[in-house]
């Protein structure tokens, strides 16, 4: 299995920044009904602490990220590549997939060992000093969608430090409609076709 570390892999499909702008909008939307309720802003790093799986979709573009950031600020990008490349050293010994490949297991008991893994280990993006995502534009679409009330088999979920005393009527209410025409899926299934990606990582192996 290979996965995408050279600069022929980081190629998206042309429709990646479609899918982009529907998320986006989607979002400002969600947040312009959520109001007060939605209380994420910059700083706010509780959600880029523990590890959460990507797809090959959103590793891509972080390496496309990373490596627009190398021609604008090569000191930065070191940073981010140094901050993952120790993440990966601190959790390749339990990693609950391909160690050398990031590529996480498949199946039930592997994704209950994922569950317990890596809850207390920072995002390699994240800038510890500013509290930042240091490659914001590029953020995987969990990053895109995380605080907004979400539908998903277990129902509407939401940041825990949002929407506080908010009804459930309230929190539908502000429901984010994330990719209604599953525009991802569809590019998911290209990418993997094209490139030969398979396989959900996480983001310190995108970056390293």
């Amino acid at each position: 299995m290979r996965y995408a570390s050279d600069m022929s892999s980081r190629r998206l499909p042309a429709a990646d920044g479609a899918l982009i702008q529907i998320v986006d909008a989607a979002l400002a939307d969600a947040t312009r009904r959520s109001g007060e309720w939605l209380v994420c802003r910059p700083g706010c790093t509780q959600c880029c602490v523990g590890v959460f799986a990507i797809h090959q979709l959103d590793a891509v573009r972080l390496q496309r990220g990373l490596a627009d950031l190398e021609k604008t600020d090569a000191q930065r990008a070191g940073r981010i590549r140094e901050r993952a490349r120790a993440s990966v050293g601190r959790l390749s010994a339990d990693f609950p997939g391909n160690a050398e490949t990031g590529v996480l297991d498949e199946g039930p008991e592997a994704e209950e060992r994922f569950a317990e893994f890596a809850n207390d280990e920072p995002c390699p993006v994240l800038d510890p000093e500013t509290g930042l995502c240091d490659l914001y534009d590029a953020r995987p679409m969990t990053c895109r969608t995380f605080g907004s009330p979400v539908r998903a088999e277990g129902g509407l979920g939401v940041c825990e430090l949002c929407f506080h005393g908010a009804t459930d009527e309230q929190i539908a209410a502000c429901e984010m409609v994330v990719d209604p025409d599953d525009v991802e899926a569809k590019l998911l299934e290209k990418l993997e076709k094209t490139r030969g990606l398979r396989g959900r990582t996480i983001v310190a192996y995108s970056v390293k």
